[in-house]
């Protein structure tokens, strides 16, 4: 699984005072929780970029004080004028503890019902799930090889071993669309059908 490395400063001081200070250095504020003890620290904005501006799920390997804590992201606020990010939240994992976090769906097949003509809708892009960090992983793959035309996949489809999935089990994540032209063709074809039967 893909992670990041961060170097974090302890902070020993809080309130807007202190917080304006650390903007004014491009430091932006974070917390570690989930573990023994909540840890407060700050880091580069820079240092953050990767892991914020990204769709991916990944692994956060911060640093504070000589101390290593394995996180994933779990919030973040920005300013609402500059959009800039303004503080960090990340979870500690702990083996034996299970923790919810947002993993990427990965698509693959070609739908038998794109073959058909139709159109693939993608309605789901991550789920929600409950797991111990040792079966976390990057993405979960849904196979929608079978996927006919006018058909949905729904949370209650994917295998996700290991887990429990928190969304929803009837919600569609995907489906087949028929398309304007295919909706064309069809009723030309219906009405095609009385007309050449009264031929014979």
């Amino acid at each position: 699984m893909k992670s990041i490395t961060i170097q974090g400063q302890l902070r020993t001081e809080s309130g807007k005072k202190a917080t304006r200070q650390l903007r004014s250095q491009k430091l932006v504020p974070a917390v570690i929780y989930g573990g023994q003890s909540e840890v407060n620290f700050s880091a580069l904005a820079a240092d953050f970029k990767s892991i914020v501006y990204t769709s991916e799920f990944m692994l956060a390997n911060i640093t504070v004080e000589g101390k290593s804590y394995r996180c994933i992201l779990k919030d973040l606020q920005f300013d609402k004028v500059s959009d800039a990010l303004i503080h960090i939240d990340f979870l500690e994992l702990v083996e034996d503890k299970k923790v919810i976090a947002t993993l990427p769906l990965k698509y693959v097949g070609t739908p038998e019902g794109v073959k058909a003509g139709g159109k693939m809708v993608i309605k789901m892009k991550s789920i929600k799930v409950k797991t111990y960090p040792k079966y976390l992983k990057e993405f979960i793959e849904v196979d929608l090889t079978n996927l006919q035309l006018n058909e949905n996949i729904r949370v209650e489809n994917i295998i996700a071993d290991n887990m429990e999935v928190m969304n929803s089990p009837r919600i569609p994540i995907a489906s087949i669309a028929m398309t304007r032209q295919l909706k064309q063709e069809e009723a030309s074809a219906a009405k095609a059908a009385p007309a050449a039967k009264g031929k014979k």
